[in-house]
């Protein structure tokens, strides 16, 4: 099942797409944020140009769980998604996932410039979220 990941950001928004057997994952691209009903249309598009079969938007929890402003704006872009993409969306938490991005790009010996920060964070929320799927098939479509 080929799924696309967004990183959402109130400027950018990392989108990340794995293979047909979700195994490998890859960054695809960044967007320059330009509202949430105008990015949803760009994701969805995208998705059906890709043949996603779902969509993961990065969930930004604040670090005690709760729903801050930045998860809000995910949530409405995920609503929005599920309006526009027909495809499954989930949300799926994403805290740490930038901290992480950095490290391994650093790990990498690449400059974590804020795109290419964007790019890793969505690939590691891919990456979570299928490892999700595999040991929890029936509930990853189903968190919030």
């Amino acid at each position: 099942m080929r799924i696309l990941a967004v990183d959402p950001g109130t400027r950018r928004i990392g989108l990340a797409l794995c293979d047909e057997l979700g195994i490998s994952v890859r960054p695809l691209l960044v967007l320059t944020a330009c509202g949430v009903e105008q990015d949803a249309r760009t994701i969805a598009e995208l998705a059906r140009a890709h043949q996603a079969e779902g969509i993961v938007v990065g969930w930004p929890l604040n670090m005690d769980g709760t729903v801050g402003p930045a998860a809000r704006r995910a949530e409405k872009l995920a609503r929005r998604l599920r309006a526009l993409a027909g495809v499954p969306v989930s949300l799926w938490d994403e805290r740490l996932t930038s901290v992480e991005a950095e490290t391994l790009l650093r790990e990498r010996g690449e400059r974590p410039t804020p795109e290419r920060v964007e790019q890793v964070a969505a690939c590691v929320i891919l990456q979570d979220f299928l490892t999700a799927l595999r040991t929890q098939p029936d509930r990853a479509w189903d968190l919030p």
